[in-house]
């Protein structure tokens, strides 16, 4: 068996779906996680450089050369790097093994042993990660972004779709299709503001958060001022911003991890309600899948034309909030100043943002094959003319009519009315009240059509 082909791997975002997560995977796979743990330790080392630590400065050619190495860190260094594990049986030191090497062979060797200085492995890796979430936002968010202009389309196109609502599963005063879908859009877009002005801390504070060998070796030097200045170096415009989080024991306390997931979560959440919402529509024949030539819905069933983009983004979705939701109660725990537990769980932040990564290109999928169908909509509002009796027994009320409430549940609960007998009933309360003819058109002009409120956005 052939250990790298993709129909044996376990998770199928490495096997089936692989494809569409290529652009996920080189960030939160362990090549990517070796590459930005390596950028981490460069850039730290030069920012020891700018102090008066170094016996010499770095010259701009070795700064060049220190950033080319994580900028063009490739599989044979990465291979380099687990090398070094296998010996050291740390990641983290294994990185720190292979940028000295590099060192090595150049003009920097006199200052390796200044590389990881007063550092402790969760100083690189609580930073490493903050940069894979970071990079994984900006591509998780455009996803979201189209789903939301496709929302966005369906809701303009269909402002003024009449539609039956159904609440409990029964006829109800109508809405309109693009009122529908502009609650979705509307909804995700808040998650998307949350997502956009959302910070992720991180710290750079020493083994158990003092800095406490650093203040003793250079205590001349405000450490927490430069950890302060090392993460502001690390923003850069139009993406996520880390903030410095001064006050940990070993590990930055993952609150805002915290925060990130219960986002995303929310976000998939709305869409888990939009999937099944557009189940549902389908289901009664008012939305139609378009069939594609080749396809088959059901192996048995010739017919079927089968809603799968949205089931399949159903079941994606609710799989990554499982995780969202795990990640959220477990992280943001750590026993005294520190225990390893979190660090085997961190490894698997992709599974969130692959699986949530292809629920949205299935909706995207779902959302291109279908269509509103008016005349089953019209069909649908037609056969229920009791959602008008709403309007009737609230505009009775309002002129001083006793019980119109009473008087409509009566003559309409439990029962198929149409419009003939909607009629007859406002010409039955007109000869008892003498009702005004101007209330009576009023009254008769009233459709499950037309009677859809203010649906303006």
């Amino acid at each position: 068996m052939n250990k790298d082909n993709e129909n044996y791997v376990i998770s199928q975002l490495d096997g089936r779906y692989k494809e569409k997560v290529t652009d996920l995977a080189i960030v939160f796979s362990e090549f990517g996680l070796m590459k930005y743990r390596l950028e981490v330790e460069v850039r730290f080392f030069l920012a020891l450089g700018k102090t008066s630590i170094f016996p010499r400065k770095i010259s701009q050619k070795e700064i060049t050369y220190l950033n080319s190495l994580f900028s063009d860190f490739s599989v044979t260094d990465l291979e380099k790097v687990k090398s070094f594990e296998k010996v050291t049986n740390h990641d983290v030191k294994a990185i720190e093994y292979f940028l000295k090497d590099k060192m090595r062979s150049n003009s920097l060797k006199d200052l390796v042993e200044y590389v990881h200085l007063g550092r402790t492995s969760e100083d690189i890796n609580n930073i490493a990660y903050a940069y894979i979430l970071r990079e994984g936002i900006s591509i998780i968010n455009s996803q979201y972004k189209k789903v939301e202009s496709l929302l966005e389309t369906l809701a303009k196109e269909n402002k003024k779709t009449p539609m039956l609502a159904l609440t409990h599963g029964q006829p109800a005063s109508p809405t309109t299709f693009g009122w529908e879908m502009n609650v979705f859009k509307t909804r995700l877009n808040y998650g998307l503001k949350q997502l956009n002005s959302f910070k992720l801390k991180v710290k750079l504070n020493g083994a158990t958060g003092g800095d406490n060998a650093l203040y003793n070796a250079y205590p001349k030097i405000n450490w927490r001022k430069f950890s302060l200045d090392f993460v502001k170096s690390l923003n850069t415009k139009n993406e996520i911003e880390f903030i410095n989080n001064p006050y940990t024991t070993q590990i930055e306390s993952h609150d805002t991890y915290r925060e990130l997931f219960d986002i995303m979560r929310g976000m998939n959440l709305v869409l888990m309600d939009f999937s099944r919402d557009m189940w549902s529509y389908i289901s009664r024949g008012v939305i139609v899948q378009i069939p594609k030539a080749g396809e088959v819905g059901s192996s048995a069933m010739p017919q079927k034309v089968n809603p799968i983009d949205f089931e399949n983004a159903e079941g994606n979705l609710d799989l990554a909030n499982s995780l969202c939701e795990f990640f959220g109660r477990k992280l943001p725990i750590s026993r005294l100043q520190r225990d390893l537990s979190d660090s085997t769980v961190e490894r698997n932040f992709g599974l969130v943002f692959g699986h949530t990564k292809i629920a949205l290109l299935s909706l995207e999928k779902g959302l291109s094959r279908v269509k509103v169908d008016k005349l089953a909509m019209d069909s649908e509002l037609e056969k229920h003319w009791e959602v008008v009796s709403e309007a009737y027994q609230v505009i009775l009320r309002a002129h001083g009519i006793l019980d119109g409430y009473e008087l409509l549940k009566e003559y309409t609960r439990g029962k198929n009315v149409d419009k003939s007998s909607m009629h007859l009933f406002i010409d039955e309360i007109s000869k008892k009240n003498n009702l005004p003819k101007t209330l009576i058109d009023k009254l008769k002009k009233i459709t499950p059509q037309n009677y859809i409120g203010n649906r303006d956005f």
